[in-house]
């Protein structure tokens, strides 16, 4: 690569990420002994419906960045889950859509939970587990047949397909809110899993690949695809001509070459901050020119 090509910045996935760890940090030290006289972090922050009725709805969105402090593997499971989920979402969705899905997740799992629990104002609510399961949800959705391989307890190889366990997520976050949640029964072993918040990550997951990611009113880019009535085809403007395609690698020279990597950068920039999705045909047919020209030495 060239030595004058700007550097790559931080991406949304890695503050995300970092931001959860840091809140994690923060409830360890204001939670510790040490810290005398300090109003606990988790009052302020996690999402309770008593936070709601004195109108701190910044706790719908700031509970997602507190995870249980007795509890690590609960950190653990999310950041690692959001850093694998991430770097396959996001050149896909682009940074924009992906974090517009975390944050939906995470304030409509809040809204759901808290319909439930409205009556105890004593419960509260933390971690992103309901974001994570929405990024999974649409994950699935795309590659529902792609193999994933893990260790179980780091012993066991295992290899499970997304949509199976999509199926299981769904099933576990019904039976908990049926059985257990909404009766307000205890969990077996005094586990604790909000089961209402699971279930309206998977919901907000579900809804927009069904309903928003194909939908053409979504994205400036997707507007221009829509197809006109022909009523409204003869009053418009004629299409402004396609952009010209790439010379061939034969009749490339040195100026042309310039230009390509020119164009290619502004591409690769674009790809990078809105998704490869966001990509005109004749952006990537420009790609394709373009690898054949520059190959050539």
């Amino acid at each position: 690569m060239r030595e004058e090509y700007q550097r790559e910045r931080t991406s949304a996935l890695t503050w995300l990420i970092s931001a959860i760890i840091a809140g994690f940090i923060l409830q360890l030290i204001v939670g510790s002994p040490l810290v005398r006289n300090a109003v606990r972090f988790e009052e302020l922050f996690a999402l309770s419906p008593a936070a709601l009725r004195h109108g701190w709805g910044w706790t719908l969105l700031t509970h997602s960045f507190l995870h249980s402090t007795d509890f690590i593997v609960h950190l653990l499971f999310n950041v690692l889950a959001l850093y694998f989920l991430g770097r396959e979402l996001v050149p896909m969705l682009g940074t924009r859509r992906f974090l517009s899905i975390y944050a939906a997740a995470i304030v409509v799992s809040g809204l759901a939970w808290s319909v439930v629990h409205w009556r105890h104002g004593s419960d509260t609510l933390i971690g992103a587990t309901a974001a994570i399961e929405a990024l999974f949800i649409v994950f699935a959705c795309f590659f529902p047949n792609q193999q994933i391989s893990f260790l179980l307890f780091f012993l066991f190889p295992v290899t499970l397909k997304p949509k199976h366990v999509a199926y299981a997520l769904t099933i576990v976050g019904l039976v908990g809110f049926f059985c257990y949640e909404l009766p307000g029964n205890p969990l077996p072993l005094e586990i604790a899993f909000a089961s209402s918040a699971h279930l309206g990550g998977i919901l907000t997951g579900y809804f927009y690949y069904r309903f928003v990611h194909d939908g053409r009113w979504f994205t400036s880019q997707d507007s221009a695809e829509i197809e006109l009535p022909r009523w409204l085809k003869r009053r418009s403007r004629p299409a402004p001509a396609p952009a010209k395609a790439l010379p061939p690698p034969s009749t490339a020279s040195a100026n042309s070459r310039e230009d390509i990597r020119a164009e290619v950068d502004r591409i690769l920039d674009k790809i990078n901050s809105q998704g490869f999705a966001a990509l005109t045909p004749e952006e990537k047919r420009a790609l394709d020119d373009a690898k054949q020209v520059l190959s050539r030495r």
